[in-house]
């Protein structure tokens, strides 16, 4: 390995903010190395117009190099708001706290830093080959596009991945006051414009559309000019009668495509990725910029510290690797928000622009509070008045109303497999385990999925609903949770299918018995792992005889005395395997189509509707995507939802995966919320979201966004039986009714808190 002691020849190819901050910094830890930027472009050209910088940002540069930070802050134009015009409404938000710079200020501070430490920048010069093998360290800054990095895509494991959306970046001489969002809906479909100041008279404009929308108005065919002349009448009331400027004439078309970059591997001998050339993130969370930066500091710095190149260059990418996936997770989230306003025009103006502000997932209900009381308290009061709250509540703490069922607020215990019965009767256990977290303040408390057969169980501890021990077990249950406690209770029923006979949760899940194996049923003969039984596939008696199963169990559960009734279709069980094609290869009318893999779960579910109080809803808990290439999609998702509220489902439980060991899930904080959000806001139905939500805040904000309607809550639930009742005391919400028994305890925590925060202040 080359030892960096040694390292006296670094070539960085590209000079935009990534490569220019690179140098300066690796300058100012190695002196004495030769440094020598190659751009292909003139010093001052640039696509874009204006860069946005937070306040992280901001101290980075600062530690970095306080020379670059001083210049780059005596140019900022700050604001504080964020404005959101949408039909005919302007909402403000405060307290954001957002500067920006003009793009080709922010390269002539960098540049004229770097060649003052002495760094040999070379413009409209491409590097030779001779220059990249001969350096020690090739930094690989050119771009999105890079050509470099094409070249060896095979190597770094380049994935490009293309937005839905084209927009254009233009500048105006409209002075914009805050950073402002509008919406404006066409005979085409809607435009979207982001716009903020940069400089003392120029602001940047970016408009963007879906690509059907941009080729259904014709600017796929559109000059520069005749480009600029829509925009300018489309936005008209936004510009002040000002007009639009563009410096990509030198474009056939000024629209363009984001593309998301990814890279599995970011270095290769004497090369190393940094910026846009190694990774992307969409230019409505405002990362670009960011990302290019601290690459360029954290490259710098592990080189510096290090005493071998390839050691330097695996410490810059496991350090870095962690932040950008964070960013990409939360632009994911912004850009499907972006390229789906369609989706969000049925919310009235307040939930439109509070789903705007928290649509990366990364900005949360007390954080928009800290930063803008007043706006968060007009949006809670909204929303109570629209749940039919009396007075402004939190989120979380509005009611609720399926059918004739009534729920105090939206938190829910999700189902959670305790494995702990006996032939299937819930024992006291049980009794503890969910009359506790009724206690605990939650709206709404699920069983276990509860199987309807021996042979439908996932282990042998697993809950029933097949024996009159069954009823009896859950009714003890079922009337503790309405005689001491606010809150509903829930039977999930289901069937583990190819998932079945498989040891408890804390052995080896998923996987076989040891001994005393039962037989399986699946749609197909596919056996879920290796390891694991191949299932007979299922006849027409067989489907039968499982059918009266489940009807025999919701009629029992109907007799005990359950609240809401779900059926399990989802995370590979018998129905659920059934939905997806990894696991139902049917020839006959139950396989192939979707349609036709819906086919016998509806004809389950339309028999438990018929025999289910029709007063009390009915839900179904979905699989919302395999994350299996060739798998159910969430577009497929939105089918096999739409198919099972036409069949009378009043909600529909949003989870994901575990329908296949092939899965590469793409986690997160509430990871499976946007399939909720998708879900309840293209097809208007109901949701409940599951999915690493973890506290109050996420609760909140997910209801107030309108992205589901109940939030389920499983590990917190097990870690806080009392969650939903801490969460009141914590926000001050004094309705919330706690167990008269518990009452000093109450008393005791509100005394906690208020010292907490008297405290805090002092502290401050």
């Amino acid at each position: 390995m080359l030892a960096l002691e040694s390292v006296v020849r670094i070539v960085c190819i590209g000079g935009g903010p990534a490569g220019l901050f690179f140098s300066i910094v690796m300058k100012t830890a190695r002196p004495g190395a030769a440094i020598t930027v190659f751009e292909r472009n003139r010093p001052n050209d640039t696509f874009g117009w204006g860069v946005v910088f937070s306040d992280q940002t901001l101290g980075n540069i600062a530690a970095a190099d306080p020379i670059t930070y001083e210049r780059i802050v005596a140019e900022f134009v700050h604001w504080d708001d964020i404005d959101i015009h949408y039909r005919g409404r302007t909402i403000r938000a405060g307290g954001q706290g957002f500067a920006g710079i003009a793009r080709k200020k922010l390269l002539q501070i960098l540049q004229e830093r770097a060649r003052e430490l002495g760094v040999d920048l070379r413009f409209e010069t491409e590097a030779t080959e001779a220059d990249k093998a001969g350096a020690d360290v090739a930094v690989i800054a050119d771009g999105a596009n890079s050509a470099i990095r094409r070249a060896h895509a095979q190597t770094f494991g380049t994935t490009l991945q293309h937005g839905r959306n084209r927009y254009i970046w233009l500048g105006t001489h409209q002075r914009f006051d805050a950073f402002t969002f509008a919406f404006e809906r066409t005979e085409h479909g809607w435009f979207q414009v982001h716009a903020y100041q940069f400089d003392a008279d120029t602001g940047t404009v970016i408009v963007e559309c879906r690509e059907e929308t941009w080729r259904a108005a014709g600017l796929d065919a559109a000059s520069v000019d005749e480009s600029l002349a829509f925009c300018e009448r489309l936005f008209a009331p936004y510009l002040g009668g000002h007009g639009l400027m563009s410096n990509a004439r030198h474009l056939a078309n000024p629209w363009i495509g984001f593309v998301l970059v990814d890279n599995a591997r970011w270095y290769d001998g004497n090369r190393v990725l940094i910026g846009d050339a190694a990774h992307t993130a969409h230019f409505s969370i405002g990362s670009g910029t960011k990302l290019a930066l601290e690459d360029a500091i954290g490259l710098a710095r592990a080189l510096d510290r290090n005493p071998e190149r390839e050691r330097a260059f695996a410490e810059y990418e496991a350090e870095r690797r962690i932040e950008v996936l964070r960013l990409q997770n939360a632009a994911r989230n912004s850009t499907e928000w972006f390229e789906n306003v369609a989706r969000y025009a049925s919310l009235e103006p307040e939930q439109f622009a509070y789903s705007l502000l928290t649509r990366s997932q990364r900005l949360g209900h007390d954080n928009l509070r800290l930063r803008d009381r007043a706006y968060v308290d007009s949006l809670e009061a909204w929303l109570a008045r629209s749940a039919g709250a009396e007075r402004p509540v939190p989120p979380m703490f509005t009611p609720l109303r399926l059918r004739a069922l009534e729920l105090r607020n939206r938190v829910v215990v999700s189902p959670m497999a305790m494995y702990s019965c006996v032939d299937g009767t819930p024992n006291d256990f049980y009794l503890v385990h969910l009359g506790a977290r009724a206690q605990g303040g939650a709206g709404l408390v699920f069983t276990e999925m509860t199987c309807v057969a021996p042979d439908a169980r996932i282990s042998p501890g697993c809950a029933g609903m097949y024996r009159a021990e069954h009823v009896a077990g859950w009714t003890r249950i079922v009337d503790f949770v309405h005689a001491y406690t606010d809150a509903k209770i829930a039977l999930q029923l289901g069937h583990a299918g190819p998932k079945g006979s498989t040891q408890r949760g804390w052995e080896e899940p998923d996987e076989p018995l040891r001994d005393g194996n039962w037989p399986l049923l699946g749609p197909s003969p596919i056996a879920f792992g290796e390891r694991n039984q191949i299932p007979r596939a299922m006849t027409r008696d067989d489907m039968d005889r499982v059918k009266a199963q489940f009807v025999r169990a919701a009629e029992m559960g109907a007799a005990c005395g359950f609240d809401l009734l779900e059926l399990h279709c989802a995370h590979g069980y018998l129905l659920s395997s059934f939905i997806t094609p990894l696991t139902n290869q049917r020839t006959d009318a139950y396989g192939g189509t979707l349609e036709n893999c819906l086919r016998y779960p509806l004809e389950v579910f339309a028999a438990l509707r018929a025999v289910w109080p029709a007063h009390l809803p009915m839900s179904v808990r979905i699989s919302a995507t395999d994350w299996v290439p060739g798998g159910i999609t969430p577009d497929d998702a939105l089918v096999v939802a739409r198919a099972f509220h036409d069949a009378g489902a009043d909600l529909i439980d949003v989870s994901a995966g575990q329908t296949s060991r092939a899965a590469r899930p793409v986690y997160g904080r509430m990871f499976q919320t946007p399939f909720s959000d998708a879900i309840r806001n293209e097809l208007g139905i109901a949701t409940m979201a599951v999915g690493n939500i973890t506290d109050a805040d996420m609760v909140n904000g997910i209801i107030a966004s309108g992205r589901a309607d109940l939030v389920a809550l499983a590990r917190p639930h097990l870690a806080d039986p009392y969650f939903t009742l801490h969460a009141a005391a914590q926000l001050g919400y004094d309705e919330q009714r706690w167990p008269n028994p518990y009452l000093p305890g109450r008393e005791q925590l509100l005394r906690t808190l208020r010292r907490t925060a008297a405290l805090a202040e002092v502290t401050q």
